[in-house]
């Protein structure tokens, strides 16, 4: 078979030049990516070179010797970086490989047509070469692929950073990750799971995303960012994207602008610190959220209301304190209903406004005053992010509140305004 080869290696060479042009000229027609990329006589240059290599590959397995994938392996990697889908790639590769075969075959009729019985154990061989030299450039492709697709979510990352941290001027990061100069912007900030890692799923691109929402997800250690664009949806669409994590998340208010994203990141993590107890899944957006949030976010001043205001009951006894600060909290939920809150308490409704009553004895404060009310809500929302806190703290806890009543009227007798039952 070598000796073949060697008698026909001139018809052979001038058969794959015009083996060459055929395949460029079904190419061009029928692959749209490649007629993109490459002028005919460019890749009629490219097609011929992959087409001798397959029949050097053929001698050199005929003579037991490994065939040389380096420039297979250069091919793959050029036309990754090209922008050529590896479909189209791997497509020509099948055909070419054809194609040796047949013009092989053409050569060897021509020359001796009696020696065409002797080319049939040159067919392993050669599959075995074309097979050698496609994983070269399928291997090359992808790696370069990876190597790619790793810069280009690096660069996306850095252009994130920099509208999120309101690192530089905002219109340069903005137009290259296609953001409009004006829209409806939301920024998501999810909690950092207890295993320390992101609260949403893994993978490169996030959380899922809803259907007309687009969402630049920035995934780093002590959480995951979100960059969304509104367009016409209302920012409860959010809160249903968010559903299926199971993650806690904070919501910013919508902005305008991509010059506007950095304070609404730092206002969605504030709405992420303003959100309910851990244990389920919460998404709070900020004005929702908004006394809970003003205490979050002073938190020297929180402290101070604490202890002003709910000092005495936070040295009670353990036992007395939460029984206390949990009526105070499901009375609050309730709206002041000290009916909804015996329900929710499951006692009488005299048992809570007992409750009620020592507590305003306890802080000097008293039900019936709006102005209390406000102080004791915000001292309780204080109460309740102290316990929630991350980090450990020898200060007093006390339960979350219990989930908001049900929806319908108020009860006839239920005290809104005082927990004292009329006299």
């Amino acid at each position: 078979m070598e000796r073949i080869i060697e008698e026909i290696r001139e018809d052979l060479s001038r058969r794959i030049t015009v083996a060459a042009d055929r395949l460029a000229d079904r190419t061009l027609a029928e692959d749209p990516a490649y007629a993109a990329l490459f002028g005919r006589a460019e890749l009629r240059e490219r097609i011929r070179r992959g087409l001798r290599q397959s029949v050097e590959g053929l001698e050199r397995g005929i003579r037991g010797l490994p065939v040389e994938l380096a420039d297979a392996r250069a091919a793959g990697t050029l036309l990754a970086e090209q922008g050529l889908p590896l479909d189209s790639l791997l497509r020509t590769c099948r055909r070419g490989g054809r194609m040796v075969w047949q013009t092989l075959g053409e050569a060897v009729a021509a020359h001796d047509p009696a020696a065409l019985p002797r080319l049939l154990p040159a067919a392993p061989v050669l599959w075995d070469v074309l097979d050698q030299l496609t994983d070269a450039v399928a291997d090359a492709y992808r790696r370069t692929q990876a190597a790619r697709s790793d810069r280009d979510r690096e660069h996306r990352a850095a252009l994130l950073d920099a509208l999120l941290d309101g690192a530089g001027p905002p219109q340069g990061p903005a137009a290259r990750l296609g953001l409009p100069e004006r829209g409806r912007f939301a920024v998501v900030v999810l909690a950092a799971s207890a295993s320390g890692g992101p609260g949403g799923p893994d993978g490169p691109d996030g959380p899922p995303e809803a259907d007309g929402l687009r969402v630049l997800w920035r995934i780093r250690a002590d959480g995951e960012t979100g960059l969304v664009e509104l367009g016409h949806h209302p920012l409860e669409s959010v809160r249903e994207m968010l559903g299926p994590l199971g993650a806690r998340a904070g919501v910013s208010p919508v902005v305008d602008t991509p010059a506007d994203l950095a304070g609404a990141r730092r206002l969605a993590a504030l709405a992420l610190r303003a959100a309910p107890a851990p244990g389920g899944p919460c998404t709070a957006l900020l004005d929702e959220r908004l006394p809970a949030a003003l205490v979050a976010s002073q938190a020297e001043l929180a402290g101070r209301l604490r202890q002003v205001v709910l000092g005495p009951v936070l040295a009670l006894p353990a036992e007395d304190r939460r029984v206390l600060l949990t009526t105070l909290g499901t009375w609050l939920t309730c709206q002041g209903s000290t009916t909804y809150a015996a329900q929710r308490l499951y006692c009488h409704r005299n048992t809570v406004s007992n409750r009620l009553r020592r507590l305003e004895q306890l802080t000097g404060r008293t039900l019936s005053d709006p102005a209390h009310v406000v102080e004791l809500a915000l001292a309780h929302a204080a109460v309740l992010q102290r316990v929630n806190a991350p980090a450990t703290s020898s200060a007093p806890q006390a339960p979350p509140s219990p989930p908001s009543p049900p929806a319908g009227p108020t009860p006839a007798g239920t005290a809104r305004r005082s927990p004292r039952p009329p006299g």
